[in-house]
């Protein structure tokens, strides 16, 4: 579960680090739509499902974060 806190390493190469208007999916290197249907494949495999189940619990956090 501790990928889904480690994805967030990728903001230290956004300039700036935090921008509170700027949806994270979409603009961070491991935050990438495409790469989701990746991170649900990893929840779905057994001995890869708890890093897929943070990643994916990590994406939809951010993505709601974008629409509230």
């Amino acid at each position: 579960m501790l990928a889904g806190m480690l994805i967030d390493l990728d903001h230290l190469l956004a300039d700036p680090i935090v921008d509170p208007n700027r949806c994270s999916v979409g603009f961070h290197l491991l935050q990438q739509y495409w790469l989701v249907p990746v991170y649900v494949v990893l929840a779905i495999v057994p001995k890869t499902r708890l890093i897929g189940l943070g990643l994916v619990i990590h994406i939809l956090l951010d993505w709601l974060d974008c629409y509230v």
